[in-house]
Protein backbone atom coordinates (compact mmCIF):
# COMPACT_ATOMS: atom_id res chain seq x y z
CA UNK A 1 0.00 0.00 0.00
CA UNK A 2 2.88 2.45 1.06
CA UNK A 3 4.54 1.36 -2.39
CA UNK A 4 1.76 2.22 -4.36
CA UNK A 5 1.76 5.97 -2.59
CA UNK A 6 4.87 6.67 -3.74
CA UNK A 7 4.68 5.83 -7.30
CA UNK A 8 1.70 8.05 -8.07
CA UNK A 9 3.12 11.58 -6.74
CA UNK A 10 6.28 10.64 -9.32
CA UNK A 11 3.56 9.94 -11.84
CA UNK A 12 2.20 13.25 -11.12
CA UNK A 13 5.48 15.11 -11.46
CA UNK A 14 6.33 13.01 -14.80
CA UNK A 15 2.94 14.36 -16.51
CA UNK A 16 3.80 17.98 -15.22
CA UNK A 17 7.59 17.57 -16.54
CA UNK A 18 5.77 16.39 -19.99
CA UNK A 19 3.34 19.33 -19.88
CA UNK A 20 5.83 22.05 -19.19
CA UNK A 21 8.14 20.54 -21.92
CA UNK A 22 5.06 20.31 -24.51
CA UNK A 23 3.86 24.10 -23.31
CA UNK A 24 7.52 25.78 -23.69
CA UNK A 25 8.03 23.55 -27.34
CA UNK A 26 4.42 24.75 -28.47
CA UNK A 27 5.59 28.69 -27.30
CA UNK A 28 8.68 28.61 -28.88
CA UNK A 29 6.96 27.13 -32.12
CA UNK A 30 4.73 29.89 -32.17
CA UNK A 31 7.42 33.05 -31.00
CA UNK A 32 9.50 31.09 -33.82
CA UNK A 33 6.50 30.92 -36.50
CA UNK A 34 5.78 35.09 -35.40
CA UNK A 35 9.37 35.60 -35.89
CA UNK A 36 9.68 34.19 -39.62
CA UNK A 37 6.69 35.77 -40.82
CA UNK A 38 8.02 39.01 -39.50
CA UNK A 39 11.23 38.67 -41.08
CA UNK A 40 9.18 37.29 -44.19
CA UNK A 41 6.89 40.28 -44.43
CA UNK A 42 10.35 42.75 -43.91
CA UNK A 43 11.21 41.51 -47.62
CA UNK A 44 7.83 41.76 -48.89
CA UNK A 45 7.64 44.83 -51.69
CA UNK A 46 6.56 48.24 -49.16
CA UNK A 47 3.83 50.29 -51.21
CA UNK A 48 2.10 53.48 -50.53
CA UNK A 49 -1.35 53.80 -50.47
CA UNK A 50 -4.31 56.50 -51.58
CA UNK A 51 -8.16 55.98 -51.73
CA UNK A 52 -10.17 56.47 -54.42
CA UNK A 53 -12.09 59.56 -54.42
CA UNK A 54 -15.32 59.89 -57.02
CA UNK A 55 -15.37 63.34 -58.29
CA UNK A 56 -14.98 65.74 -61.98
CA UNK A 57 -11.67 67.54 -62.75
CA UNK A 58 -11.85 71.72 -63.05
CA UNK A 59 -9.16 71.75 -66.09
CA UNK A 60 -7.24 75.07 -65.47
CA UNK A 61 -5.01 76.66 -68.72
CA UNK A 62 -2.11 79.19 -67.56
CA UNK A 63 0.39 81.17 -69.54
CA UNK A 64 2.09 83.99 -69.72
CA UNK A 65 4.26 85.97 -72.01
CA UNK A 66 5.53 89.30 -73.39
CA UNK A 67 3.37 91.69 -75.26
CA UNK A 68 5.28 92.29 -79.01
CA UNK A 69 3.58 94.49 -82.04
CA UNK A 70 2.45 92.77 -84.26
CA UNK A 71 3.21 95.59 -87.07
CA UNK A 72 6.78 96.63 -86.10
CA UNK A 73 8.98 98.69 -88.72
CA UNK A 74 12.71 98.55 -88.07
CA UNK A 75 14.12 102.10 -89.29
CA UNK A 76 17.79 102.06 -90.28
CA UNK A 77 20.06 104.25 -92.86
CA UNK A 78 22.01 101.97 -94.77
CA UNK A 79 24.15 104.86 -96.14
CA UNK A 80 26.33 104.79 -92.90
CA UNK A 81 26.40 108.21 -92.23
CA UNK A 82 26.77 110.08 -88.82
CA UNK A 83 23.77 111.01 -86.91
CA UNK A 84 23.37 115.05 -86.37
CA UNK A 85 20.43 115.09 -84.73
CA UNK A 86 17.89 112.88 -83.07
CA UNK A 87 14.53 114.26 -82.62
CA UNK A 88 12.45 111.69 -81.11
CA UNK A 89 13.27 109.83 -78.05
CA UNK A 90 11.67 105.88 -76.47
CA UNK A 91 8.30 106.00 -75.47
CA UNK A 92 7.26 109.03 -78.02
CA UNK A 93 4.02 108.97 -80.05
CA UNK A 94 4.67 109.88 -83.47
CA UNK A 95 2.89 110.70 -86.37
CA UNK A 96 3.18 109.42 -89.88
CA UNK A 97 6.05 111.71 -91.51
CA UNK A 98 7.19 113.10 -88.86
CA UNK A 99 11.16 113.13 -88.67
CA UNK A 100 12.42 110.83 -86.19
CA UNK A 101 16.84 111.15 -87.24
CA UNK A 102 18.86 113.85 -88.95
CA UNK A 103 22.03 112.27 -90.90
CA UNK A 104 25.30 114.29 -91.71
CA UNK A 105 25.16 114.49 -95.61
CA UNK A 106 27.63 116.61 -96.26
CA UNK A 107 30.19 114.25 -97.97
CA UNK A 108 27.06 113.19 -100.14
CA UNK A 109 26.01 116.06 -101.02
CA UNK A 110 29.64 117.11 -101.96
CA UNK A 111 29.49 114.36 -103.91
CA UNK A 112 26.50 115.18 -105.68
CA UNK A 113 27.52 118.73 -106.31
CA UNK A 114 30.60 117.10 -107.65
CA UNK A 115 28.58 115.08 -110.40
CA UNK A 116 26.85 118.82 -111.21
CA UNK A 117 29.77 119.65 -112.43
CA UNK A 118 31.40 116.81 -114.50
CA UNK A 119 28.12 117.27 -116.23
CA UNK A 120 28.44 120.98 -116.64
CA UNK A 121 32.04 120.13 -118.44
CA UNK A 122 30.24 117.04 -120.48
CA UNK A 123 27.96 119.99 -121.88
CA UNK A 124 31.05 122.27 -122.64
CA UNK A 125 32.45 119.43 -124.51
CA UNK A 126 29.58 118.86 -126.23
CA UNK A 127 29.23 122.31 -127.29
CA UNK A 128 33.14 122.39 -128.72
CA UNK A 129 32.55 118.85 -130.65
CA UNK A 130 28.70 120.42 -132.14
CA UNK A 131 30.82 124.00 -132.95
CA UNK A 132 33.59 120.85 -134.50
CA UNK A 133 30.31 119.48 -136.46
CA UNK A 134 29.66 122.84 -137.91
CA UNK A 135 32.75 123.71 -138.90
CA UNK A 136 33.30 120.19 -140.93
CA UNK A 137 29.74 120.80 -142.91
CA UNK A 138 31.09 123.58 -144.31
CA UNK A 139 34.29 122.36 -145.46
CA UNK A 140 32.33 119.37 -146.32
CA UNK A 141 35.01 116.80 -145.59
CA UNK A 142 32.41 113.66 -145.14
CA UNK A 143 35.19 111.21 -142.83
CA UNK A 144 35.56 114.24 -140.65
CA UNK A 145 31.60 114.81 -140.50
CA UNK A 146 31.32 110.92 -139.49
CA UNK A 147 34.31 111.35 -137.15
CA UNK A 148 32.58 114.23 -135.38
CA UNK A 149 29.19 112.78 -135.00
CA UNK A 150 30.38 109.97 -133.45
CA UNK A 151 32.13 111.94 -130.88
CA UNK A 152 28.57 113.91 -130.47
CA UNK A 153 26.59 111.10 -129.90
CA UNK A 154 29.29 108.99 -127.31
CA UNK A 155 29.65 112.29 -125.63
CA UNK A 156 25.62 112.68 -125.39
CA UNK A 157 25.81 108.82 -123.69
CA UNK A 158 28.34 110.00 -121.28
CA UNK A 159 25.92 112.62 -120.34
CA UNK A 160 23.03 110.24 -120.00
CA UNK A 161 24.72 108.03 -117.48
CA UNK A 162 25.95 111.05 -115.99
CA UNK A 163 22.22 112.80 -115.58
CA UNK A 164 21.07 109.61 -113.89
CA UNK A 165 23.84 109.18 -111.42
CA UNK A 166 23.42 112.65 -110.48
CA UNK A 167 19.11 111.93 -109.94
CA UNK A 168 20.49 108.26 -107.96
CA UNK A 169 22.56 110.44 -105.68
CA UNK A 170 19.76 113.53 -105.44
CA UNK A 171 17.07 110.50 -104.61
CA UNK A 172 19.69 108.93 -102.40
CA UNK A 173 20.35 112.36 -100.56
CA UNK A 174 16.86 112.76 -99.91
CA UNK A 175 15.45 109.48 -98.75
CA UNK A 176 18.99 109.05 -96.55
CA UNK A 177 19.60 112.25 -94.79
CA UNK A 178 16.46 111.71 -92.73
CA UNK A 179 14.47 109.05 -91.02
CA UNK A 180 10.90 109.73 -91.42
CA UNK A 181 7.95 107.57 -89.11
CA UNK A 182 6.60 105.02 -92.42
CA UNK A 183 2.75 105.44 -90.23
CA UNK A 184 1.67 106.60 -86.77
CA UNK A 185 2.87 104.64 -84.22
CA UNK A 186 5.50 104.49 -81.04
CA UNK A 187 8.93 104.58 -80.31
CA UNK A 188 10.01 101.31 -78.73
CA UNK A 189 13.88 101.40 -79.13
CA UNK A 190 16.27 103.43 -80.04
CA UNK A 191 19.90 102.54 -80.95
CA UNK A 192 21.37 106.05 -82.80
CA UNK A 193 23.43 107.93 -81.07
CA UNK A 194 24.88 111.30 -82.05
CA UNK A 195 27.71 112.29 -83.41
CA UNK A 196 28.40 108.26 -83.66
CA UNK A 197 27.49 106.45 -87.69
CA UNK A 198 24.97 103.35 -87.17
CA UNK A 199 26.35 100.39 -85.98
CA UNK A 200 24.43 97.97 -88.34
CA UNK A 201 21.58 98.22 -85.96
CA UNK A 202 18.24 99.62 -86.89
CA UNK A 203 18.77 103.16 -85.27
CA UNK A 204 15.12 103.26 -84.40
CA UNK A 205 12.09 100.72 -83.78
CA UNK A 206 8.29 102.38 -84.41
CA UNK A 207 5.47 99.97 -83.28
CA UNK A 208 1.78 100.25 -84.70
CA UNK A 209 -0.87 100.81 -81.99
CA UNK A 210 -3.82 99.94 -84.31
CA UNK A 211 -2.36 96.61 -84.79
CA UNK A 212 -2.46 95.48 -81.83
CA UNK A 213 -0.29 92.99 -79.74
CA UNK A 214 0.64 89.55 -79.25
CA UNK A 215 1.90 87.12 -76.86
CA UNK A 216 2.02 83.72 -77.41
CA UNK A 217 2.55 80.41 -75.11
CA UNK A 218 3.24 76.67 -74.71
CA UNK A 219 0.70 74.30 -74.15
CA UNK A 220 0.01 70.39 -73.47
CA UNK A 221 -2.26 69.79 -76.44
CA UNK A 222 -4.43 67.06 -74.40
CA UNK A 223 -5.08 70.35 -72.22
CA UNK A 224 -6.33 72.11 -74.84
CA UNK A 225 -8.76 69.35 -76.14
CA UNK A 226 -9.78 69.01 -72.64
CA UNK A 227 -10.73 72.73 -72.45
CA UNK A 228 -12.06 73.05 -76.44
CA UNK A 229 -9.74 75.68 -76.68
CA UNK A 230 -10.36 77.21 -80.25
CA UNK A 231 -8.85 79.44 -83.04
CA UNK A 232 -11.11 83.14 -82.74
CA UNK A 233 -11.90 82.62 -79.12
CA UNK A 234 -12.37 85.29 -76.69
CA UNK A 235 -10.62 85.51 -73.68
CA UNK A 236 -9.71 88.03 -70.80
CA UNK A 237 -5.43 88.84 -70.46
CA UNK A 238 -4.35 90.18 -67.34
CA UNK A 239 -1.73 92.85 -68.32
CA UNK A 240 0.88 94.25 -65.81
CA UNK A 241 1.08 97.58 -67.28
CA UNK A 242 4.91 98.99 -66.73
CA UNK A 243 4.84 103.13 -66.37
CA UNK A 244 2.04 102.72 -63.12
CA UNK A 245 2.87 99.33 -62.01
CA UNK A 246 -1.31 98.60 -62.63
CA UNK A 247 -2.86 95.49 -64.01
CA UNK A 248 -5.51 95.83 -66.65
CA UNK A 249 -7.77 93.06 -67.77
CA UNK A 250 -8.10 93.44 -71.77
CA UNK A 251 -10.29 91.46 -73.92
CA UNK A 252 -8.04 89.11 -75.82
CA UNK A 253 -8.42 86.87 -79.04
CA UNK A 254 -6.82 83.75 -80.05
CA UNK A 255 -5.26 84.25 -83.38
CA UNK A 256 -3.33 80.46 -83.85
CA UNK A 257 -2.78 77.37 -82.16
CA UNK A 258 0.11 75.51 -83.97
CA UNK A 259 2.46 72.83 -83.17
CA UNK A 260 5.16 73.31 -81.24
CA UNK A 261 8.15 70.58 -80.34
CA UNK A 262 6.65 67.72 -77.95
CA UNK A 263 8.00 67.75 -74.47
CA UNK A 264 9.36 64.35 -72.70
CA UNK A 265 8.51 62.93 -69.00
CA UNK A 266 9.25 59.90 -67.15
CA UNK A 267 6.58 57.25 -66.96
CA UNK A 268 5.47 56.79 -63.36
CA UNK A 269 5.50 52.73 -64.22
CA UNK A 270 8.46 51.80 -62.85
CA UNK A 271 7.97 48.30 -64.59
CA UNK A 272 8.23 49.30 -67.63
CA UNK A 273 10.37 53.13 -67.01
CA UNK A 274 9.93 54.20 -70.93
CA UNK A 275 9.67 58.00 -71.31
CA UNK A 276 6.56 59.73 -72.46
CA UNK A 277 6.28 61.88 -75.20
CA UNK A 278 3.84 64.31 -74.74
CA UNK A 279 2.58 66.57 -77.62
CA UNK A 280 2.48 70.01 -77.41
CA UNK A 281 0.73 73.46 -78.51
CA UNK A 282 1.50 77.27 -79.05
CA UNK A 283 -1.08 79.40 -78.52
CA UNK A 284 -1.02 83.11 -79.75
CA UNK A 285 -3.34 85.61 -78.44
CA UNK A 286 -4.12 89.31 -79.94
CA UNK A 287 -4.73 92.09 -77.60
CA UNK A 288 -5.75 95.30 -78.43
CA UNK A 289 -4.96 99.00 -76.36
CA UNK A 290 -4.15 102.82 -76.81
CA UNK A 291 -2.23 102.51 -73.37
CA UNK A 292 -0.31 99.44 -74.46
CA UNK A 293 3.33 100.13 -75.64
CA UNK A 294 4.93 96.57 -76.01
CA UNK A 295 6.92 94.65 -73.56
CA UNK A 296 4.53 94.11 -70.89
CA UNK A 297 3.72 91.24 -68.96
CA UNK A 298 0.63 89.28 -70.33
CA UNK A 299 -1.37 86.28 -68.50
CA UNK A 300 -3.82 83.72 -69.18
CA UNK A 301 -6.17 81.79 -67.04
CA UNK A 302 -8.58 79.70 -68.39
CA UNK A 303 -11.28 76.91 -66.44
CA UNK A 304 -13.45 74.48 -67.01
CA UNK A 305 -15.26 71.54 -65.28
CA UNK A 306 -15.16 68.03 -66.76
CA UNK A 307 -18.33 66.43 -68.60
CA UNK A 308 -17.55 63.09 -67.32
CA UNK A 309 -17.40 61.98 -62.95
CA UNK A 310 -15.59 58.56 -61.91
CA UNK A 311 -12.96 57.71 -59.93
CA UNK A 312 -10.01 60.15 -59.49
CA UNK A 313 -6.66 58.30 -59.38
CA UNK A 314 -3.47 59.57 -59.40
CA UNK A 315 -1.29 59.33 -62.11
CA UNK A 316 1.52 57.85 -60.06
CA UNK A 317 -0.88 54.69 -59.52
CA UNK A 318 -1.87 53.79 -63.18
CA UNK A 319 0.30 51.28 -65.29
CA UNK A 320 -0.13 50.33 -69.09
CA UNK A 321 0.91 46.84 -71.10
CA UNK A 322 -0.47 45.63 -74.01
CA UNK A 323 -3.72 44.82 -72.73
CA UNK A 324 -4.09 48.42 -71.65
CA UNK A 325 -4.22 50.38 -68.56
CA UNK A 326 -4.29 49.01 -64.71
CA UNK A 327 -4.19 49.49 -61.18
CA UNK A 328 -3.61 47.58 -58.00
CA UNK A 329 -5.55 47.44 -55.20
CA UNK A 330 -4.82 46.25 -51.79
CA UNK A 331 -6.93 42.94 -50.96
CA UNK A 332 -6.70 42.23 -47.33
CA UNK A 333 -7.14 38.35 -46.65
CA UNK A 334 -7.10 37.00 -43.33
CA UNK A 335 -4.82 34.17 -41.71
CA UNK A 336 -3.54 32.07 -39.41
CA UNK A 337 -1.26 34.66 -37.40
CA UNK A 338 -2.95 37.94 -39.12
CA UNK A 339 -4.13 39.39 -41.80
CA UNK A 340 -2.19 39.38 -44.71
CA UNK A 341 -2.20 42.38 -48.17
CA UNK A 342 -2.31 40.93 -51.68
CA UNK A 343 -1.90 43.06 -54.88
CA UNK A 344 -4.71 42.75 -57.52
CA UNK A 345 -4.62 43.84 -61.13
CA UNK A 346 -7.69 45.90 -61.56
CA UNK A 347 -8.27 47.26 -65.39
CA UNK A 348 -9.64 50.87 -65.90
CA UNK A 349 -11.08 52.65 -68.68
CA UNK A 350 -9.15 56.66 -68.02
CA UNK A 351 -11.57 59.08 -69.81
CA UNK A 352 -9.94 62.74 -68.54
CA UNK A 353 -6.29 63.12 -67.30
CA UNK A 354 -4.32 66.35 -66.08
CA UNK A 355 -0.17 66.45 -64.79
CA UNK A 356 -1.04 64.71 -61.61
CA UNK A 357 -4.79 63.05 -61.73
CA UNK A 358 -6.97 60.99 -64.03
CA UNK A 359 -10.62 59.83 -64.04
CA UNK A 360 -11.15 56.12 -64.31
CA UNK A 361 -13.74 54.33 -64.69
CA UNK A 362 -13.99 50.44 -63.11
CA UNK A 363 -16.25 48.21 -61.71
CA UNK A 364 -13.85 45.99 -59.83
CA UNK A 365 -12.78 48.15 -56.73
CA UNK A 366 -14.73 51.31 -54.95
CA UNK A 367 -14.08 54.25 -52.20
CA UNK A 368 -13.03 52.27 -49.56
CA UNK A 369 -10.29 49.93 -51.64
CA UNK A 370 -6.62 51.10 -50.78
CA UNK A 371 -5.07 51.81 -54.52
CA UNK A 372 -1.48 51.38 -54.40
CA UNK A 373 0.52 53.96 -55.92
CA UNK A 374 4.10 53.24 -55.33
CA UNK A 375 6.01 50.16 -54.77
CA UNK A 376 9.82 49.66 -53.63
CA UNK A 377 9.87 46.54 -56.57
CA UNK A 378 8.06 45.77 -59.58
CA UNK A 379 4.84 44.05 -58.95
CA UNK A 380 2.26 41.62 -59.98
CA UNK A 381 -1.26 40.20 -59.47
CA UNK A 382 -1.20 38.58 -56.17
CA UNK A 383 1.70 39.22 -54.72
CA UNK A 384 2.31 39.80 -51.44
CA UNK A 385 2.99 43.33 -50.10
CA UNK A 386 3.03 45.58 -47.14
CA UNK A 387 1.71 48.56 -46.14
CA UNK A 388 4.10 51.84 -45.80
Amino acid sequence: MELELTEVPKDRKRKRKIQIIFTVFMGLLVLFTLFSNTLQSLTLPKVTTERAAMGSFVHTLEGSGVLRPIVEAKLLNPAGWKIKTILVKEGDHVKKGQRLIIYDSKSAERELQDEKTQLAKQTIDLQSIQDRFILSKMEGDETKIRSVSRDMETRKLDMGVQERKISDLRDRLTNQKEITAPFDGLITKLNAVEGLSSMGEPDVYISSNSGGYLFEFPSDAQRLTDLGVQVGEKIEVEVHMMLDQQTRIIEGIITEIVNAEPRTENSNDIETNKTLVISQKVIRVKVVGTELKGGEQALVKLTKSSQQDGFIISNKAIHQDREGKYIYKIEEQQGALGNVFVARKVTILSSESNDKETIVQAVSFNESDLIILESSEPLQDGNRVRLQ
